[in-house]
């Protein structure tokens, strides 16, 4: 099985094509954002603004491509809500198309108090279940959902993500000297799928032919490497 860290040629490629696919799609913006943590970074990823169905649909085929390529072994797959949601449903009808098809599920925010009741919906938990979800900030939305599958009897064994920023998480309002993917690694011993990095973006951007525009963003996302940057 190959290293989750581990990139061959294909996985190159898959990233930067799934970067510019989000810069096409309009997902992927530059110019001065505020983060969760309070930084400004010259870069956005909103994958909620994948809001089609052809721009889904394409999505899911990253994700499958990125997972597949992974060699991760998992019984079923989780959408967190909200965002996770779509992405685990679709993500599941992708596998399938590849010769995998497995069961899904997923949670709501609020417990239900009539029909099938509860916060989880879809197949039963069990086994070792692989979280779908679109980036990890701080991992707290991936710790509610390890909770919620420990809770269920089931195993929470990775997680797969669209985007790695790949910079320092935050801890009662401090920097700390690894990313929300580091600690979900080493801490919580979990597996963790990506399918583009921020090396992937700042490789995009260097070879892009798009003249100074591309060249500033490159010069802004890279000094954001430096000041906030993990390395794998």
């Amino acid at each position: 099985m190959m290293d989750k860290n581990e990139k061959t040629a294909d996985t190159d490629q898959l990233a930067l094509d799934f970067v510019q696919f989000a810069v096409e799609s309009g997902v992927l913006r530059f110019g001065e954002f505020k983060t969760k943590a309070g930084r400004m970074s010259p870069y956005f990823f909103n994958a909620g603004l994948f809001d089609d169905g052809a721009k889904m649909g394409r999505l899911a085929e990253f994700y499958a491509k990125a997972i597949l390529a992974s060699g991760m072994e998992f019984d079923m797959v989780f959408g967190p809500a909200y965002k996770g949601i779509p992405l685990a449903a679709t993500v599941a009808v992708e596998l399938a198309r590849h010769g995998r098809n497995l069961p899904f599920a997923y949670n709501r925010k609020e417990a239900k108090d009539h029909g099938e009741g509860g916060t989880l919906v879809g197949a039963p938990l069990k086994g070792r279940v692989l979280i779908i979800d679109d980036v990890m900030s701080a991992g707290t939305a991936a710790r509610e959902s390890i909770a919620l599958i420990q809770a269920a009897g089931a195993t929470p064994y990775g997680i797969a993500i669209a985007l790695d920023r790949q910079e320092k998480a935050t801890e009662n309002g401090r920097d700390v000297d690894h990313s929300a993917v580091q600690y979900v690694r080493r801490e919580l011993g979990m597996q963790v799928c990506t399918i583009a990095k921020l090396a992937d973006l700042l490789q995009y951007l260097a070879a892009s032919g798009g003249g100074e525009d591309m060249k500033a963003h490159h010069e802004r996302v890279l000094a954001y490497r430096v000041r906030y940057g993990v390395g794998d």
